[in-house]
């Protein structure tokens, strides 16, 4: 019976532990969400420094072909509407994607939200890095042709990404939208 008691306390006090752990990770990524620009400029520090060492260790080519892969996927989600335009023909509940101007603004919806892209690239790049500390994983390969794979891959996929854009009229960048400041006249009389 002691022996279960144990064992029963050891696994509550795992899973304390764990809990707490995810309750902290949570409370910081809750306070880094704002500093959008911040929190990128450290993820490109952290990519320069990745590949850094991959130039200086000539390894592990294995390793970054699979992150860059997973990094492609995660970019391609990050650019894709949460509701499919394409798929919008076949399911007709009403939310679609504006393709007049006379049509009501719906604000653009990703399948893959910025801070869980940045997050979830963030963690891949880590594991990533933490790999290149182990032999097991310095798999002898011809790199020069998993770079041309990586780029004929990254090539095609973006064309279709990019035809997906043109043929359903969307735009995953708030760059070129107009952006409205509110009612300028009531600001006028209110002076």
């Amino acid at each position: 019976m002691d022996h279960i008691n144990t064992s029963q306390e050891q696994g509550s006090s795992l899973y304390r532990a764990y809990q707490i752990f995810s309750a902290r990770q949570q409370y910081y990524l809750d306070r880094i969400t704002p500093y959008t620009a911040g929190r990128w400029v450290a993820w490109g520090i952290l990519v320069a420094m990745f590949f850094l060492r991959m130039f200086f260790l000539q390894g592990w080519y294995i390793v970054t072909y699979a992150l860059a892969i997973y990094l492609l996927n995660q970019f391609i989600m990050f650019l894709t509407p949460k509701i499919d335009p394409a798929m919008q023909d076949y399911e007709e509940d009403g939310l679609s994607l504006p393709t007049r101007a006379s049509e009501e603004f719906r604000p653009f919806m990703r399948q893959l939200p910025e801070l869980k892209f940045w997050y979830s690239t963030l963690k891949a790049l880590l594991f990533a890095t933490f790999c290149t500390f182990f032999d097991a994983f310095n798999i002898p390969v011809f790199w020069p042709v998993l770079v041309l794979y990586f780029f004929l891959l990254f090539g095609v996929t973006m064309k279709k990404q990019i035809k997906h854009m043109i043929k359903y009229k969307y735009l995953p960048f708030s760059h070129g939208k107009t952006r409205y400041s509110g009612n300028s006249e009531a600001k006028i009389s209110a002076k």
